[in-house]
């Protein structure tokens, strides 16, 4: 059955001078809108242990364009001022959920520069969009054509650090269930070979950014040669900016190619629940890991997988996925991370780290389903003193035990 889901369309434009202009004073009312209500929200919280709601910080919003030093907000399109409210509601919602942490404010050259429009912001007709106080509809380049019969409800206007405008319309989409499969696989994450499925294949961590290492270092070099607040300077800053937007623009290319693989060719996918933010605490390993982009992986996995009617199930990240051998159920104590290749010293099975890894995540995942642990097996203490995940791995692999 198609399902019907909110999917944003990214393209790149490229506006008039007029245009640019425009933009960059709403971007500019944008970021002071959110860090002046965030600073008000701080101060009402430790001065008067008072919460401010969005309606009090839409009110003060109005004041403020009423007053002499603030009276530019009234100059650009009120929606995105609007928006950047409603963005710090939700910021201090997920705050208080404890799902985020404080919001913090807008810088000038850290944070992202964007505006968004609601539909009472912006004019689609024929396939143009325009702009509120915007005279033409923007000149974008359509690389790839928009849901037939839909409008889009929400538009996003940002512009990188690499001086690249882009614009994101948020559409209705209608997509079709893969085709069915009844095939499976267990995914282990690695440095070396960036995945190891299952099956004994293994996809070759293609390294964008050690390969554009040459490249950044050369600009970067160049660019503390420069004056500050030169003009020379800030044509060194983008220099260096592009090196960083093409290595990011071919890693997210290749990891959409191949996530969208294995949710064509799998009706379950396995993978472990790694800690990214700890495992970047290794000073040895932090500029391999983030360059994996493990974490981008599963949330491109995650929402294909809920696209196309495929099961995702994620294993606990404590599950010892790589000392289990995977022909008796033997648990090894320790297993350094040069240690490739090891033998079970109950078996005598050789086993190569990663395949092993793999295949454990699949029983381990398969189990947890079919004993409906859901998408993420919770590590619950029983008698036995393990979780369950374990537990369910001990039971899926007893029948291989010699």
């Amino acid at each position: 059955m198609a399902r019907l889901v909110k999917r944003a369309f990214k393209y790149r434009f490229y506006p008039t001078e007029e245009q640019a202009a425009e933009l960059s004073r709403t971007f500019g009312c944008v970021r002071l809108v959110y860090n002046r209500a965030l600073e008000e929200r701080t101060r009402a919280w430790h001065d008067e242990r008072r919460r401010v709601s969005y309606a009090q910080s839409s009110a003060a919003l109005t004041r403020w364009k009423k007053t002499e030093e603030l009276a530019f907000l009234a100059e650009v399109a009120s929606v995105p001022l609007q928006q950047t409210l409603r963005h710090l509601q939700t910021a201090f919602a997920h705050f208080f959920a404890k799902r985020a942490r404080y919001p913090r404010f807008k810088s000038r050259k850290k944070s992202r520069t964007s505006a968004e429009y609601t539909r009472s912001g912006f004019t689609w007709r024929g396939g143009r969009l325009t702009l509120a106080k915007m005279a033409e509809p923007l000149d974008i380049r359509w690389s790839r054509p928009l849901p037939e019969d839909t409008e889009p409800s929400t538009v996003t206007v940002s512009l990188d650090r690499a001086g690249r405008w882009f614009v994101s319309l948020l559409c209705e989409d209608t997509i079709a269930p893969a085709p069915a499969t009844t095939a499976a696989v267990g995914i282990d994450a690695g440095i070396t070979s960036l995945l190891t499925f299952s099956t004994g294949e293994k996809i070759t961590n293609p390294r964008h950014e050690r390969h554009g290492r040459a490249r950044l270092a050369k600009a970067q070099r160049q660019l503390s040669r420069k004056a500050k607040g030169s003009n020379n300077r800030e044509k060194a800053r983008r220099k260096v900016a592009r090196v960083h937007a093409r290595i990011a623009d071919r890693r997210r290319d290749f990891l959409h190619k191949l996530t969208t693989r294995l949710v064509r060719e799998n009706q379950t996918v396995v993978i472990e629940d790694l800690a990214v933010r700890n495992l970047l605490k290794n000073r040895s390993l932090a500029r391999a890991i983030s360059d994996a982009a493990w974490t981008e992986l599963r949330s491109m996995l995650t929402y294909k997988c809920a696209w196309y009617g495929r099961d995702l199930v994620v294993i606990d990240r404590f599950f010892p996925s790589s000392r289990l051998c995977g022909n008796c159920g033997t648990v090894r104590d320790t297993l350094p991370l040069n240690a490739r290749e090891w033998t079970c010293d109950r078996c005598g099975t050789v086993h190569d780290r990663d395949d092993n890894a793999a295949r454990n995540i699949l029983t381990a995942g398969l189990a947890a389903t079919a004993c409906g642990g859901g998408a993420r097996p919770r590590r619950e203490s029983s008698r036995t003193g393990q979780p369950p995940v374990k537990q369910e791995t001990r039971r899926a692999t007893a029948g291989l035990r010699p």
